[in-house]
């Protein structure tokens, strides 16, 4: 494994945990509050789906090397 595969692996695996940590606010129904702002629910299915994406992306990308 080369430093380029690892660093796309690993930068897979930090996207993941993003994504996990927006489906688990999905699940629990927590609330996050920026300043005096409360961030909807349509915002992490978003990002998500974004993390998500890369996150799978950057896995399939890695096995190419």
């Amino acid at each position: 494994m080369n430093s380029q595969t690892a660093g796309l692996r690993v930068a897979s695996l930090v996207f993941a945990l993003f994504a996990l940590g927006h489906i688990l606010r999905l699940i629990k129904h927590a609330q996050v509050t920026i300043g005096t702002h409360h961030a909807p629910m349509w915002v992490s299915v978003i990002a998500l789906i974004i993390a998500g994406g890369l996150s799978i992306w950057m896995w399939r990308l890695s096995s190419k090397t």
